[in-house]
């Protein structure tokens, strides 16, 4: 299900005092308006900086800052975290998790170089893969603006736009630098959002996280190191050795976000909301829900898409790992079933990557995938079942997760993988759409893609 980027969407009236805190004392609103003032003269200083529809530099700024003042450094008494000791402990858990993944999969292992990461490293070496998810919505959004307004107001507006562009872009980075502190307090790995947000061959894990995250779990610490290192190694093994992957989910997430349009009708009664000397004004103006962004069909066919390929990359590493410890972590099953719901039930982490391109990176159908690939690996073995990765035409699809008998069956009929045959999975898939858009009574295509 998606939801409305960067903040857009009705706020309600009914609940919004609930929570309110009471109002400040003199002394209090004095030291906040200097507080706010002082904010706000960090975000003018930058605004000479954006260059593009969001405030990177600012978004980065603000995240540091909130993940400083939070205390979250990456630091810890027991010795688990940061420093020398961290990067030791990461790198050996890595190490053994390659050593019993490579009887678990053909692909090789895939990450050239295994880190410690703090939550400020995970916000300085994720921005760059944030910049290239992000920016197609703001464009979007920001474009939206500009595109509704009169030739003659653009012109009288003159340099007004400029500024209004780069309050746009501050805005925008605000919000993601809180966005971006959120997330980097909860991350356990590089890869736990199911998208390769680090550098290509950098397998990462957040051992302050991790930690935290061992509360209450009532196991050891470096068993739950290991498990997690396999499966951020599994996922490297994937993103590294399938070339297609990674390209494919970033590209889906931005045709998503290309696609975002609003209703520029409200532009008006927007107009009367905004003082272009406050920032804060811009914000709350997006955020009251005069322009939240509509969901066309096309969002509607990329998102069941990006879910597809999200639970098949989940469960895949979900089956992997599970083969690859067996019985040599005792918790093992535990470990398995906590993830696998903190994926598929959506936590605070998904929550905000909603907030920020507009969609939730669920892998709704994940234990579907792992049912499939458990039994696909169970009839015909590893190396047709990875196989099955060569070409994005030969990956199962939502219908095949309903029916993985089927599907199994069809992969045991081709033989080898040379039979499996692309072209024929898909105008498989097509004939699948389609029958799909005539029990909606939707058009049918021609070859172009228009309808008729």
């Amino acid at each position: 299900m998606s939801k409305p980027p960067f903040g857009f969407g009705p706020s309600d009236p009914d609940k919004r005092g609930e929570n309110e805190p009471p109002e400040p004392s003199g002394a209090e609103a004095f030291n906040q308006l200097g507080q706010m003032l002082s904010q706000l003269g960090q975000m003018l200083s930058q605004a000479g900086s954006s260059s593009g529809p969001v405030n990177y530099d600012l978004a980065k700024q603000i995240a540091l800052q909130t993940l400083g003042s939070a205390g979250n450094t990456g630091e810890s008494k027991l010795g688990f975290r940061g420093g020398d000791d961290a990067n030791a402990a990461v790198r050996d858990a890595a190490h053994l998790a390659e050593l019993w993944l490579d009887a678990a999969t053909v692909f090789p292992a895939g990450a050239t170089s295994t880190v410690a990461w703090s939550p400020r490293s995970w916000v300085e070496k994720t921005l760059p893969t944030w910049q290239r998810l992000c920016d197609p919505v703001a464009r979007q959004i920001s474009g939206a603006w500009m595109q509704a307004l009169p030739e003659e107001a653009k012109q009288a507006a003159g340099p007004l736009l400029q500024m209004m562009g780069q309050m746009g872009g501050m805005a925008f980075g605000s919000q993601l630098g809180n966005a971006l502190a959120q997330l980097a307090s909860e991350m356990l790995t590089s890869t736990e959002i199911g998208l390769p947000l680090a550098p290509a061959g950098t397998s990462a894990l957040l051992p302050a996280n991790i930690e935290k995250f061992a509360e209450g779990l009532e196991l050891p610490n470096s068993e739950i190191l290991v498990f997690l290192a396999a499966r951020e190694a599994a996922h490297q093994r994937l993103f590294t050795h399938v070339p297609w992957l990674r390209q494919r989910l970033l590209a889906t997430v931005e045709e998503f976000a290309h696609g975002i349009s609003v209703d520029t009708s409200a532009l008006e009664s927007l107009a009367g909301r905004i003082d272009p000397s406050n920032p804060a004004s811009i914000e709350e103006a997006m955020s009251s829900g005069l322009l939240e962004p509509q969901t066309t069909e096309e969002q509607k066919v990329a998102l069941r898409r990006l879910e597809t390929l999200l639970a098949l990359v989940e469960g895949w590493v979900d089956v992997t790992v599970a083969e690859a410890v067996g019985d040599r972590l005792p918790g093992a099953d535990a470990l398995r079933e906590t993830l696998r719901r903190r994926r598929a039930t959506g936590g605070p982490a998904e929550q905000t990557f909603a907030t920020l391109v507009g969609l939730e990176l669920r892998p709704r159908r994940m234990r579907d995938a792992s049912n499939l690939w458990k039994l696909v690996g169970d009839r015909h073995g590893l190396e047709k079942r990875d196989g099955l990765w060569s070409h994005p035409d030969l990956m199962p699809t939502a219908e095949d997760l309903d029916e993985p008998i089927d599907f199994a069956d069809r992969v045991g009929e081709a033989g080898s993988l040379d039979d499996l045959d692309p072209i024929a999975e898909l105008e498989r898939t097509e004939k699948a759409e389609r029958a799909e858009k005539d029990e909606k009574g939707e058009p049918p295509s021609d070859e172009g893609g228009k309808q008729s």
